[in-house]
């Protein structure tokens, strides 16, 4: 490798070869996984806390949804009222959560792969597309509790400094869904557990479309980058010897650090375009027990799919999704990068 192509696209040599269905491997691509998810969402953070403040129509930051402008003044407000923390709003509860979520994504990601595409003649667009959507719904089942307190917890504007337990709390003792609480097999506990899991619904819906085009997209632009006319620029100059043993077993060589970021970058606009009517329900129906333009009653998705169109029509569902391609391009990009390098330091 020239001396030219910089110190940053360097990879160290292969530990060893693993076996994917070993706990060793499972372990190391899931601590790869999430080192990768919570490097990603420390770097667009401050994106993340507005666009939350959009998405739930929070009554403080409405006059500045909608443009680029809107962008940096809702910016300038935060600063102004809460200075650097109040970017972070919320962010402890986004770390506790982004660790396990990204770590199961990415291990349910290699597994499944493995099962469905054991090797290159099954390798399909149907099989990568599904392998990343089930993945998807994997890590969200399992974290998405966390998801919903991080979402509470960015809402918030206010000066006071917001705890995490008084907001479990506060959930935990919301109204509970109708459908349950009138159902006297129900018990009272599980209907209020299941506070934990608004908009849980939208999620899985929309998860479908944003894991698996994320995964899919990322795949194949990776194939586009390593095609015979833009390998000699975009792929890393290794030998054999260190390939890394998912490298090996996909017959694929490692990108140059700008061709894995745009690989990132790309597959994340096109999973966020997909999937982000569902994210705003979801963001709606996780807030609308707090919401000051509340009824403060649990509503299902079709309601409140009348709700934001009423409100604002189709561009309701597209609000933030502006915001959403600047913090989404870094983020993804960011997760793809970090955690294909975290893959070869550990040896994957």
């Amino acid at each position: 490798m020239n001396k030219s192509d910089g110190d940053s696209d360097r990879v160290p040599s292969a530990l060893h070869q693993v076996n994917k269905r070993s706990a060793e491997y499972i372990v190391r691509s899931g601590l790869a996984g999430g080192v990768a998810g919570s490097c990603a969402k420390t770097l667009i953070a401050p994106l993340d806390r507005i666009k939350i403040l959009f998405q739930t129509s929070n009554p403080h930051y409405l006059k500045y949804s909608g443009s680029m402008k809107g962008l940096v003044l809702a910016g300038r407000h935060i600063w102004l009222n809460d200075g650097l923390r109040g970017f972070f709003q919320g962010h402890s509860a986004t770390l506790i959560r982004i660790f396990p979520y990204a770590a199961i994504k990415f291990i349910a990601y290699e597994q499944i792969r493995h099962i469905l595409i054991p090797s290159r003649e099954y390798e399909t667009h149907w099989r990568r597309l599904v392998s990343g959507s089930l993945a998807g719904l994997c890590s969200v089942f399992v974290t998405y509790p966390l998801d919903l307190i991080r979402v509470r917890l960015a809402y918030v504007t206010d000066h006071r400094r917001i705890k995490i337990w008084p907001v479990v709390r506060k959930i935990f003792h919301e109204q509970a869904s109708d459908s349950l609480a009138s159902k006297p097999y129900v018990p009272s506990w599980f209907a209020h557990w299941c506070n934990f899991y608004r908009g849980f619904t939208p999620t899985i819906i929309g998860m479908i479309p944003y894991a698996g085009v994320s995964f899919f997209a990322h795949d194949l632009c990776g194939d586009i980058l390593r095609s015979p006319l833009i390998a000699p620029f975009s792929v890393l100059d290794v030998s054999d010897a260190e390939l890394s043993m998912h490298s090996k077993g996909s017959g694929s060589r490692p990108l140059k650090t700008w061709a894995e970021l745009i690989a990132g970058g790309l597959a994340g606009m096109a999973s966020q375009t997909a999937a982000y009517p569902f994210e705003i329900i979801r963001r709606r129906q996780q807030v609308s027990a707090v919401s000051p333009t509340s009824d403060h009653n649990f509503q299902t998705i079709p309601e409140m799919f009348k709700i934001v169109y009423k409100e604002r029509g189709w561009r309701g569902f597209f609000v933030g999704l502006s915001i959403g391609y600047i913090k989404i391009t870094p983020m993804v990009a960011c997760s793809f990068f970090v955690y294909e390098r975290m893959k070869w330091y550990l040896g994957i």
